[in-house]
């Protein structure tokens, strides 16, 4: 432990704003998180054969009031289609449209930032190894030559010690924005997939061939 906190120490300036950038980071990993897997992730199979189950006997109102139970973004997406019904098949396939664009980018929204925050941590360290690296030879310049060897020496250690933490940083937050992204695209095609198919049924059953 202790050699950890004297190479952060001795890293200079550019560790406290790896360190900020980590946090955000972090902070970012761990909100999308609650949302994508914890928010948004219902039992799918059951909302969606309730659902098919109440259009298949013309209960539009009861789909929708079991839709507003969960503020997950399928049922937000299906309720929207739901509530437009008793229109042409054009309205209502817009009306699904329209809350998927809503609902979408909602998922999607700043996890692109993960893969921007690691590739700055790994930048910023880079930098703080080159101008440690920079005050080394300047000490050394000026030191006795019984000295330049053991200060050159010091000074590159240190300096690496910004490129070490910038790493560190930057490969939990490239792993993080994998698997939520990764997650992010399930959740998106599961949307688009179980929409489809509750608008076939509802527009079947109009229809009057879904009887």
């Amino acid at each position: 432990m202790d050699f950890i906190v004297n190479a952060f120490r001795s890293g200079g300036p550019f560790m406290y704003v790896i360190l900020l950038v980590l946090i955000t980071g972090f902070a970012i990993i761990i909100e999308r998180s609650i949302y994508i897997l914890g928010r948004n992730r219902i039992d799918t199979t059951a909302f969606v054969n309730r659902v098919l189950e109440y259009v298949q006997h013309n209960n539009i109102k009861s789909a929708i009031e079991f839709c507003s139970i969960s503020k997950a973004a399928l049922p937000r997406v299906t309720r929207a289609g739901l509530e437009e019904a008793g229109k042409s098949a054009s309205d209502v396939q817009n009306a699904f449209e329209l809350a998927a664009l809503a609902e979408i980018p909602k998922l999607e929204k700043r996890t692109q930032y993960l893969s921007t925050i690691a590739n700055i941590s790994t930048l910023l360290g880079l930098l703080g190894t080159i101008f440690g690296l920079i005050a080394s030879f300047e000490a050394v310049a000026t030191a006795d030559a019984s000295m330049k060897a053991s200060l050159l020496s010091g000074g590159i250690s240190q300096a690496m010690n910004t490129t070490a933490f910038g790493l560190i940083s930057a490969i939990p937050c490239m792993i993080g924005y994998s698997i939520i992204q990764e997650k992010t695209n399930e959740l998106i095609d599961e949307i688009n997939q179980n929409v489809a198919r509750i608008y076939s049924k509802l527009i079947s059953v109009k229809s009057g061939k879904g009887k």
